[in-house]
């Protein structure tokens, strides 16, 4: 790796730590260097932990080990939690750069790729943030609260961001979109005992099957966007394109009448329309391309907008190929087994590859905050109504009060009574997000 890349990650997660809301000015007054004689070049100094040195960089050293060290109540993974004055120039030698790298590009499920579930995902309970019990922290945030604090006290003019949600995206991926619209599906519906129900749902209108609830989930972000306004509130549906994998059925067709209602009812309430990149692509990205011009041939838009079903971005370096393909925005970025920040804030940030240490200057991570089923299987959080309310409704607070993006993902699926708790608590969220 060239200097001269290095560089321009050290600079991006700088601005990144500091806030897009500082001008150029800001940014010049951090450095990020272990040698005593460019201290003065600067207001802060972040001296250097040596993580990023090419003799350590990639070996098993660089995983912190439990439990971390805290710099005000913050963990530090890397370097030593304390600052001095020299002179002019504060000097810590906490390594946030070093600490945002290691979160913001997976760099430890790149490391241990022997550590996979039954999806060959990473899985968040095994994450550093995960065994450290601070999953729920945007500590990169806090990071940069930090950073800007210090720079008022030596007298810079480093004032907060608001604190308010800088975007909330309510998002749903379109798994299984109907529940009897084929006469496979009346078949299997027949086995079950229910011929009279299959029938209805079968010869009835799209809106009379008991999934097909897009209409009012769409109906909820509609809501939303009025009061939030567009610019900062918006729906996103993912469909699938392709996927010859067991876990991408049940298939639909995006050509047929009852998807072409689907897509048309996404442009009616103003969703953007996104690729849930399927499973099959997850083992073999390749496929990526060919499923978005697919979809996009089905819906007659430009798609940009991506999210991996199952949650399946298995490896850093599959983000190339979205990045290959022409996707921009990648929303997969959340456990599927554990809530909260799976890239350490609660704001997007570039894709970093962190085998190759390439800063990407077109695919944008967004954090999925909340996924519906992690909060209620048995398998994952496992909680009652009343502990994920309580939970969601921390992930949010902690989101609004850095400036961050709330991704929320409800499945249409999820907006039954079926489902449990999973509806009415949709519904208390987006009603504590407005008050």
């Amino acid at each position: 790796m060239g200097a001269n890349e290095m560089t321009d990650i050290e600079s991006y997660i700088i601005r990144s730590l500091l806030g897009d809301h500082l001008t150029e000015d800001v940014y010049r007054l951090v450095g990020y260097t272990s040698d005593p004689r460019d201290y003065t070049k600067y207001k802060l100094v972040i001296v250097s932990s040596g993580f990023f040195n090419e003799e350590v960089y990639g070996t098993p050293s660089t995983l912190p080990g439990l439990p971390l060290p805290t710099i005000e109540n913050i963990p530090l993974l890397f370097g030593l939690p304390d600052v001095t004055r020299e002179g002019d120039t504060l000097v810590t030698r906490a390594d946030f750069i070093a600490s945002t790298f290691f979160l913001i590009s997976r760099y430890e499920e790149w490391m241990r790729k022997d550590c996979r579930d039954e999806h060959g995902r990473f899985p968040g309970k095994e994450s550093l943030p995960g065994r450290g019990r601070f999953i729920d922290r945007a500590i990169i945030d806090e990071y940069g609260c930090l950073l800007r604090q210090w720079l008022r006290q030596i007298g810079c003019d480093v004032p907060e961001p608001p604190e308010a949600f800088r975007r909330i995206h309510l998002t749903h991926d379109v798994d299984v979109p109907y529940r009897c619209r084929t006469w496979k599906h009346v078949a299997r519906e027949t086995l079950k005992g229910n011929l009279y129900h299959a029938l209805r749902w079968k010869y009835g209108t799209l809106e009379d099957d008991p999934l097909y609830t897009f209409p009012w989930m769409l109906k909820q972000g509609e809501n939303m966007r009025k009061i939030f306004g567009e610019e900062v509130c918006q729906s996103i549906v993912f469909f699938r394109a392709g996927g010859n994998d067991a876990r991408d059925k049940p298939h639909y067709d995006l050509n047929g009448k009852d998807m072409q209602q689907l897509l048309k009812l996404c442009r009616e309430q103003e969703a953007i329309i996104g690729l849930h990149t399927s499973y099959e692509a997850g083992r073999q990205p390749g496929l990526t391309r060919s499923e978005k011009q697919t979809l996009e041939q089905a819906s007659g838009f430009t798609i940009t907008q991506n999210r991996h079903h199952f949650l399946t971005s298995r490896e850093p370096e599959d983000m190339e190929a979205l990045e290959a393909a022409g996707l921009t925005d990648d929303y997969t970025m959340g456990y599927a087994d554990i809530a909260g920040f799976r890239l350490g804030t609660s704001r997007a940030v570039r894709y970093i590859n962190p085998a190759t240490r390439r800063l990407s200057p077109s695919l944008t991570l967004h954090p999925l905050t909340v996924m519906d089923s992690t909060l209620s299987e048995a398998k994952y959080m496992n909680l009652d109504e009343r502990q994920a309310l309580r939970y969601c409704m921390h992930l949010a607070d902690t989101t609004r009060k850095m400036n961050g993006e709330l991704t929320l993902l409800w499945h249409n699926t999820s907006a039954t009574q079926r489902c449990g708790y999973l509806k009415n608590l949709y519904s208390k969220i987006l009603y504590w997000l407005t008050i």
